[in-house]
């Protein structure tokens, strides 16, 4: 394992413990708004890393706002009893960056813990799926992704599966340039190496959702 992956692994598990300790302290709270849980978190970052920086956009969403891809900034919503929310959030530890997404259920519907089930043992099924693969392009790891959200009884929300990741900031990730997405216009080989020689390093995320409901889901760590 070479030095740049063991440092996102770190900077991931850091991810890790802080999103943990967002269900510990008890921060989704129904009454409080997107906005109200979303500067709670950064102030627990700062708490527990002393940081402020992120490489991209703080997003929390609830209800109907779970159907929209990252791209989107939807009105600002209160989390209600029985509902449904994610968070991602990509924070920089030390210059590296993580991004980290997960999904919450409020309460007890089983409809909706179903769909956090299936987002997460779709994440583990589509890195398994690529870990076998010796050559693997971008959009066909994007096309197995939105397989996999039939296969489970829902749509692909995302217009991206992934996108690689590094030490900050990584290569530019421009709209028009898809050869650093799992996007379906991303027809270059996701093992290839960089500019610099070495071997890109993923972020897989996976988005689940289903329309007639106003629900979605989504699941997002390091593919490593």
């Amino acid at each position: 394992m070479n030095s740049i992956l063991i440092n996102l692994i770190e900077a991931e598990k850091k991810a890790s413990k802080l999103f943990q300790e967002i269900e510990s302290r008890n921060l989704l709270l129904p009454g409080k708004t997107e906005k109200e849980i979303n500067v709670s978190i950064f102030d627990l970052a700062y708490e527990m890393y002393g940081i402020k920086k992120y490489w991209h956009k703080r997003i929390v969403r609830c209800g109907e706002n779970t159907l929209e891809p990252y791209n989107e900034n939807p009105k600002n919503l209160t989390l209600k009893e029985d509902d449904i929310l994610f968070i991602d959030f990509g924070p920089i530890f030390e210059e590296w960056e993580a991004d980290f997404g997960r999904t919450y259920v409020i309460g007890k519907d089983t409809y909706k813990v179903k769909l956090k089930t299936d987002i997460e043992s779709a994440w583990y099924e589509c890195k398994s799926y690529f870990e076998k693969q010796k050559e693997i392009t971008g959009a066909q790891l994007y096309d197995y992704a939105t397989r996999l959200a039939h296969k489970y009884g829902w749509e692909f929300g995302g217009e991206i599966a992934g996108h690689i990741i590094g030490h900050y900031p990584h290569e530019k990730l421009e709209k028009e340039d898809k050869t650093n997405y799992v996007h379906p216009n991303n027809n270059e080989n996701m093992l290839k190496k960089n500019k610099d020689g070495n071997i890109k390093n993923w972020i897989l995320e996976i988005h689940f959702i289903d329309k007639e409901k106003k629900i979605g889901g989504f699941f997002e760590q390091l593919l490593a």
